[in-house]
């Protein structure tokens, strides 16, 4: 298994600067990763840093609370790709989910697809505040929506990823949108423990040692 193809290698910290994702970007080409995940604002910095190469660039979108409007999320994705975004990571809608509010939480998800045509668009449902059915349900509302994968956490929340969320959104989904796993993973066998339950993608800010 080529474990680095799997790897989302992130940094997401409040205090990052510019020299940080710079180290991040050449990390992930120097060992093959999947993307390189970053905030809006370094998304063009990233993009300068992976031009030409095959790494990924994903930009979270209503990032780590997903109490942004519609609106600014559709707004924020837009920017995120046209600085240079191959890829979408954009957090549900908790709330309104957690209020019942799901043809809400459905149209937020539609419309940062729709903006973002064919690029993927990974949807973070935060696992640690669903109940196990919750997990489900959401992940369906992510698979209607179009979603390309179901992410479990934003690393914010009060766990990262699970074995248990992994398992519970595969028997959800199928085939019909792919797993990201996220929030928490430090090792190679937590990794290979989420792929082994059905993630195809890991994020992780300690991907250069889980390689290692």
């Amino acid at each position: 298994m080529n474990l680095a193809s799997y790897i989302d290698h992130t940094l997401l910290k409040a205090e990052a600067v510019q020299k940080d994702i710079e180290k991040l970007c050449m990390e992930a080409m120097e060992h093959n990763f999947a993307a390189v995940c970053v905030n809006p604002c370094y998304v063009g910095q990233a993009a300068g840093h992976l031009k030409g190469g095959s790494v990924g660039l994903a930009s979270v979108v209503g990032f780590p609370l997903g109490a942004s409007t519609i609106a600014i999320k559709v707004r924020e994705a837009e920017d995120a790709i046209k600085n240079g975004a191959t890829e979408i990571d954009m957090v549900m809608a908790v709330g309104f989910f957690k209020g019942g509010n799901y043809k809400r939480v459905e149209e937020d998800i539609r419309e940062v697809v729709r903006i973002a045509q064919a690029k993927p668009v990974k949807v973070i449902i935060e696992t640690c505040y669903l109940l196990p059915e919750e997990i489900t349900k959401a992940a369906l509302i992510c698979a209607d929506a179009g979603a390309a994968y179901v992410k479990t956490s934003t690393g914010f929340g009060s766990r990262g990823a699970s074995v248990e969320d992994i398992k519970l959104i595969k028997a959800a989904v199928g085939n019909r949108c792919k797993i990201k796993a996220s929030g928490g993973i430090k090792t190679k066998e937590q990794a290979l423990a989420m792929i082994e339950a059905g993630a195809s993608r890991i994020g992780t800010s300690s991907g250069v040692a889980i390689v290692s």
